[in-house]
């Protein structure tokens, strides 16, 4: 069931938890690990699950052992992410590795360094922390789709998902006219 909640101020503090757990279990291997999606933008509403992108050198690196001694599990058949309309990328660039977990619920996003779905996310984020009506757009338009698709997962993302596309087309102006840069890592 989609359920949107307000945002939580425990969200900071569960993904420091995480993030720590993870950056002890993969050391090095993870070039970076950001707190991503909306429980990263203070103030948003958001389903109350934890996104967190681990950025890898190399996608085919194996780290399943040291993710599941944290109780990761690998979601099968998630092998990429969509392209925004009207975008024409390589397939390379959007490839993905997805993890769950059973305690909390988390997805984990596995990218590779320098791909475009792994700059996204984190220029999304920084989009709506700057943008704060641009945001509660956003908001309103999961709240809405998940009143009207509570147990519909496909089509709540069939329609949050170019919604979202034409928030960020916007987002990529702002990120290319302040000279956006990927920022260091959250853990």
């Amino acid at each position: 069931m989609i359920e949107i909640v307000p945002y939580r101020e425990g969200w900071p503090a569960e993904f420091a938890a995480l993030g720590a757990a993870l950056r002890g279990a993969l050391g090095e291997r993870a070039v970076a690990i950001h707190h991503i999606g909306s429980t990263s933008v203070p103030g948003l509403a958001a389903k109350d699950v934890i996104d967190i992108q681990v950025t890898v050198a190399d996608l085919g690196d194996s780290i399943d052992s040291a993710l599941a001694s944290i109780g990761y599990v690998p979601k099968e058949g998630v092998i990429g992410d969509h392209c925004p309309p009207g975008m024409e990328l390589p397939t390379r660039d959007l490839e993905k590795r997805l993890f769950g977990r059973l305690e909390r619920r988390v997805h984990l996003h596995v990218r590779e360094a320098g791909r475009f779905n792994q700059r996204y996310p984190l220029f999304c984020r920084d989009y709506l922390r700057t943008h704060p009506l641009a945001a509660s757009a956003y908001a309103e338009i999961k709240r809405q789709l998940a009143r009207y698709f509570p147990e519909d997962v496909e089509a709540y993302y069939d329609v949050k998902d170019p919604v979202f596309d034409v928030l960020m087309a916007g987002a990529e102006e702002w990120a290319f006219r302040v000279e956006w840069q990927p920022p260091a890592t959250d853990a």
